[in-house]
């Protein structure tokens, strides 16, 4: 597998995480479960310009398709793809609430969903990045092309001051940090800051503290394959561990434990473990 990234130069660092580039040797068909991060990504499918979209149901799964650069908007649940949409791709990875400074929608019309970018940017734009990340000589040269389309894009819209602050204190107490004693150090009333901060991040406060928090309980987790749950759970700030179990299900669909024994090399990618489930285009 080969997998670079980096952190775009100013004045994109503060809004972007990382650009990134992935190619992996094929692999059998298989699916697996993308868990919730708190944030958007912009993903750009370079071995077949197609996205496959799965809906799992209870006779199987169905699968819708479109463009193969699509922005993922923030989630609050895990979504599903396969290997093949894995080979060969590029993307950018956004800070919680950057995307806004690329894209002119509220990031809460882009929750939860895989929006095409030439919906976004348009179609010939959309069409030149993917043509000239095919066209790069090397995985860095993709990297600098990334970084010239975000520059392209950047319309240098701040987020919301409140929504900084909140998101710093956040990132500090995921575990404790209460929506109403934020909203009030931010000088908003409760509703005003709870529309605000869904505008730039695309989640209400209480639900991105969550995903904060059951993303702290994987990274606890990736210090062993002998993980040790319920310490987990106790110094992540749980009340107990049916929280714990109810929230790590509602994000993932699955219990720690199957977490535990189908997750991947990257965090947040899991083997979805099905039985022979019938799929078919929506």
């Amino acid at each position: 597998m080969l997998y670079v990234s980096r952190t775009p130069a100013p004045p994109l660092d503060p809004f972007v995480e990382s650009i990134w580039f992935c190619e992996i040797d094929p692999r059998p068909f298989a699916l697996e479960r993308v868990l919730p991060s708190g944030a958007a990504q912009l993903i750009v499918n370079l071995k077949e310009d197609q996205t496959r979209i799965y809906r799992t149901a209870p006779n199987g799964c169905a699968v819708s398709t479109c463009s193969g650069a699509v922005l993922s908007g923030a989630a609050s649940k895990y979504a599903v793809i396969d290997t093949a949409e894995q080979e060969c791709v590029a993307g950018v990875a956004f800070r919680p609430g950057g995307a806004i400074a690329f894209f002119p929608q509220p990031a809460h019309e882009l929750t939860n969903a895989d929006t095409p970018l030439e919906f976004l940017w348009g179609r010939s734009r959309a069409l030149e990045l993917r043509d000239a990340l095919l066209e790069a000589g090397s995985p860095q040269h993709r990297l600098d092309v990334l970084e010239r389309a975000l520059l392209r894009a950047f319309n240098r819209r701040e987020i919301h001051p409140a929504v900084g602050l909140a998101l710093d204190f956040f990132a500090e107490r995921p575990g404790i940090a209460r929506v109403g004693a934020v909203a009030d150090r931010t000088g908003l009333s409760a509703r005003r800051f709870i529309d605000c901060f869904k505008s730039s991040v695309g989640l209400a406060p209480k639900q991105y503290c969550r995903i904060l928090r059951f993303q702290q309980a994987l990274a606890h987790a990736e210090h062993g394959r002998l993980v040790d749950w319920t310490r987990i759970a106790l110094d992540c700030g749980y009340f107990d561990q049916a929280h714990f179990i109810h929230d790590f299900r509602a994000f993932s669909g699955i219990t720690p434990t199957v977490y535990g024994a189908a997750r991947t090399q990257f965090r947040n990618h899991v083997n979805f473990l099905q039985s022979d489930a019938a799929f078919h285009l929506a």
